[in-house]
């Protein structure tokens, strides 16, 4: 069987609603997060999944959970979020107001991953998910998916800022005619 990966992001968090920039702090969905999820399932519910991987980060995990994969999940730890280091928590204009030409894919995060830095996890993630067969789920996070999607199709990482992905959202990255040497995106944000 081809290899189709189902790349979710988790559903809505606080930090989501209010534009804070949410890494590696480990914080859970909200009410209408995990009602995203749950219809998230719904539309997963008609796929077969031959392996479920998850981010550590619990806002991945409920949603893989209230999604109805959480059974036969695996704890996949490159599909954690971008490290944001010293922007941890801050908005878009906390950033801005000290580096107002920054831009994530480009700079990344002082203390935090750098766009090689990210870069190489998603190469390193990719490595591993094309020895499998079958339909993959992925649960994982908004930056880091957008990084992951961009390197399936070759592009650089810097590539992601055009990619937007949105809470409780669902992307189909396939082979083009089921050829392993064309990757390609069948669905994105949907």
């Amino acid at each position: 069987m081809t290899l189709r990966i189902h790349l979710m992001r988790h559903g809505e968090t606080e930090w989501a609603i209010s534009g804070r920039h949410t890494g590696r702090v480990d914080i859970p969905l909200t009410g209408n997060g995990e009602v995203e999820a749950r219809r998230l399932g719904q539309r997963l519910a008609s796929i077969k999944f031959d392996h479920v991987l998850v981010s550590p980060l619990q806002r991945a995990r409920q949603t893989c959970e209230l999604a109805g994969c959480g059974e036969q999940a695996e704890i996949e730890p490159d599909l954690i979020e971008w490290a944001n280091g010293d922007y941890e928590g801050q908005t878009h204009a906390d950033v801005f107001a000290q580096r107002p030409d920054w831009n994530l894919f480009h700079d990344g995060c002082p203390n935090g991953e750098s766009p090689d830095d990210i870069s190489a996890r998603a190469d390193r993630l990719i490595e591993r998910l094309v020895r499998l067969d079958g339909n993959v789920a992925l649960f994982s996070h908004s930056h880091f998916g957008r990084v992951l999607g961009v390197r399936w199709i070759g592009l650089a990482v810097q590539a992601g800022q055009h990619f937007i992905l949105n809470t409780a959202s669902l992307s189909v990255l396939c082979y083009q005619h089921e050829h392993v040497g064309d990757p390609a995106i069948e669905l994105w944000n949907g």
